[in-house]
């Protein structure tokens, strides 16, 4: 009599966890304050696009600026 050996499963164990908006904020330290701002001026075939965005947590401060200026 003959045994086939057994299949080893490889497959990676993932166990999945449920989190909350407020446990995700202490995990990344949250953001106490934010703030953002856009333009968008189209004049003919001229195009102006620009936003600005800032953000405030327990780690500091990040802001932003983007600026696009196209012709149509």
């Amino acid at each position: 009599m003959r045994k086939e050996p057994r299949a080893m499963n490889v497959a990676p164990h993932i166990e999945a966890a449920e989190l909350t908006d407020a446990d995700l904020d202490q995990v990344s330290g949250g953001v106490a304050a934010a703030t953002a701002a856009g333009l968008h001026l189209q004049v003919a075939h001229l195009e102006v696009c620009a936003d600005a965005d800032a953000f405030v947590s327990a780690e500091g401060v990040a802001l932003g600026v983007n600026a696009h200026v196209g012709v149509n």
